[in-house]
């Protein structure tokens, strides 16, 4: 009998622990986390949702996105991402790289044949190409690409715009970000970000 009624309260103590601490780990932490989230970070904690001047959600600052026609061919009136290997193009719930050795036949050939589209719609030599516009990130949805990218489309995106070249390059430099913390990584610029000014103007 005394051995039934110290199992009996030893699985009851372990049913009250079990139950505090689904209170306090499971909803109490969650809250709270959430909680400093939303007020230290809410553009962080909501998804970096970038929203055009109607409000409209158009997309997040951390993950990249085409701007191509039905049949994937480029617009020439925006500035093009680079590549990806995520799915169709940044699926985010297929991230990947290619995952191909630099020898591979199928990358060798994607690369070329990006190169020879790019030096046709941007009017550049192919060795002036830069390696992000041609090779897909480790993610495939990455959203930036390099400043050199950029203003290699400034030519072709001011004509297909009727805008004096000079105006969109300064665009560009406005949207180009620093290095992170003056050192680390290198300058970047923000696709989407900066297509939703080049809207604006």
């Amino acid at each position: 009998m005394s051995t039934t009624r110290n199992t009996a309260r030893t699985h009851w103590v372990a049913v009250r622990a079990m139950l505090v601490f689904t209170v306090v780990l499971g909803v109490g932490y969650t809250l709270a986390v959430t909680a400093i989230g939303q007020l230290a970070l809410p553009a962080q904690a909501n998804g970096s949702v970038i929203r055009d001047d109607s409000g409209e959600a158009v997309g997040s600052s951390l993950i990249g996105q085409s701007f191509t026609d039905a049949e994937g061919a480029p617009l020439p009136e925006w500035f093009q991402s680079r590549p990806s290997a995520a799915g169709d193009g940044y699926d985010g719930g297929a991230s990947s790289g290619s995952n191909y050795g630099p020898e591979n036949a199928d990358l060798i050939a994607a690369i070329t044949d990006r190169k020879a589209q790019i030096a046709e719609s941007d009017g550049v030599d192919e060795s002036e190409i830069p390696a992000d516009a041609v090779t897909a990130s480790s993610s495939g949805l990455d959203p930036h690409i390099s400043p050199e990218y950029a203003m290699q489309q400034v030519a072709r995106v001011a004509a297909a715009r009727n805008l004096p070249e000079a105006e969109v390059r300064s665009l560009v430099e406005a949207h180009t970000q620093a290095r992170d913390l003056g050192y680390l990584g290198d300058p970047i610029v923000n696709v989407l970000e900066l297509n939703l000014a080049l809207e604006r103007l």
